[in-house]
């Protein structure tokens, strides 16, 4: 791994649970040197990716991060299509919806949608999603290739007795995902919480997922279809709008799956009648 991938590499850290750290910290979470990993940490910083909090010296995210976001989502949209079907489908399932884009790193959560019709609800806090541990993740791993599937294997924690912990087990969910349209994960990552996703597609190909979180109590066999249906429409009007287009072998697989779906409207009428 090159110099500038290490010291980006300190970014990944950062999450909405643990908004700043010191350098203490990221010697023992790099597990690097205090040395080298004071090193990267200052050449973050003087390039405006990373600041320093005057009060408690520890690190946070800096202003340069703002202005590459924004340049990334104007020339590049992403949210603006993702926050456009999110509430109908937190709306109709009862539950929260939630999408993710891929990176080199992973999954990253772009936007999320909850339902507040029920007073125990799913509420997200991570930003980074696991990949062998949530449906968003499974989803794309069907249709990443072998490298994806190798750096998500590389990266496997242990979240609840449900969270799979062997290559074949992650496989198995991703063929069977491939097969059906669609990624189950049975609280692997958060008990209580079951999640079904499916994959989402831009000009380059997988690009991320769109997915249901849903309390595991309340996921009967009714409510799950009515989740797929509504995930199948989500992902081909998300993933029009990021300039990609369905898989032939995903559109086949969720005809099998669901039958076919009549009441399928293109994103453009979607949009005006939401």
């Amino acid at each position: 791994m090159s110099t500038i991938a290490k010291a980006m590499e300190l970014l990944n850290f950062f999450s909405l649970d643990r908004p700043e750290i010191g350098l203490s910290d990221f010697h023992r979470l790099a597990g690097r040197d205090k040395a080298t990993t004071f090193r990267h940490l200052t050449a973050l910083e003087s390039v405006g990716l990373l600041e320093q909090n005057p009060a408690t010296r520890a690190y946070r995210i800096g202003p340069a991060v703002l202005r590459l976001a924004h340049l990334r989502e104007v020339t590049l949209p992403r949210r603006a299509g993702v926050r456009m079907v999110l509430p109908r489908l937190a709306e109709i399932t009862g539950e929260t919806a939630h999408a993710s884009i891929l990176d080199a790193t992973g999954l990253t959560t772009l936007a999320h949608h909850e339902n507040k019709s029920h007073s125990a609800r799913v509420v997200l806090h991570e930003s980074s999603l696991p990949l062998h541990a949530t449906a968003s993740g499974i989803a794309v791993l069907a249709y990443g290739g072998a490298a994806l599937m190798d750096h998500a294997l590389d990266q496997m924690q242990v979240y609840t007795d449900s969270t799979m912990r062997s290559r074949d087990e992650v496989t198995a969910a991703a063929d069977t995902a491939r097969k059906i349209g669609f990624s189950i994960a049975n609280q692997s990552y958060e008990a209580g919480v079951t999640g079904i996703g499916t994959p989402l597609f831009d000009s380059n190909g997988i690009a991320g997922s769109v997915a249901v979180a849903a309390v595991s109590s309340r996921l009967t066999p009714e409510l799950q279809h009515t989740i797929k249906q509504e995930l199948r429409r989500a992902a081909r009007i998300i993933s029009q709008h990021w300039g990609g287009s369905i898989p032939p072998a995903l559109e086949n697989a969720w005809t099998t799956h669901l039958g076919p779906d009549n009441a399928c409207a293109p994103a453009d009428q979607t949009e005006k009648a939401s």
